[in-house]
């Protein structure tokens, strides 16, 4: 067994959690996340490495991330559009 944790896996679960934190910046960030995540657990199958719940936690916090940036920016331009015509 392989002890070596999986450099994607890491990634994913960094930027999953940046996703959540960063305006704008974080829908994009939880795209590349999703990528990663993807990436890892095609590797943690081959290699056997460890890291799948870091994988699986990244995947995780960048859809609730890309989610919570869909709705910010569904916000924003309700409010912005609601205020042009009132």
């Amino acid at each position: 067994m392989n002890n070596q944790t999986n450099t994607n896996s890491i990634i994913s679960l960094t930027f999953g959690i940046l996703s959540l934190l960063i305006p704008i910046i974080g829908l994009i960030l939880g795209i590349i996340s999703i990528v990663f995540s993807r990436k890892a657990v095609n590797e943690i199958n081959r290699t056997n490495e460890n890291g799948r719940g870091f994988a699986t936690a990244g995947l995780i916090c960048s859809i609730v991330g890309i989610i919570f940036q869909l709705l910010i920016l569904l916000g924003v331009f309700a409010f912005f559009s609601v205020s042009t015509f009132g």
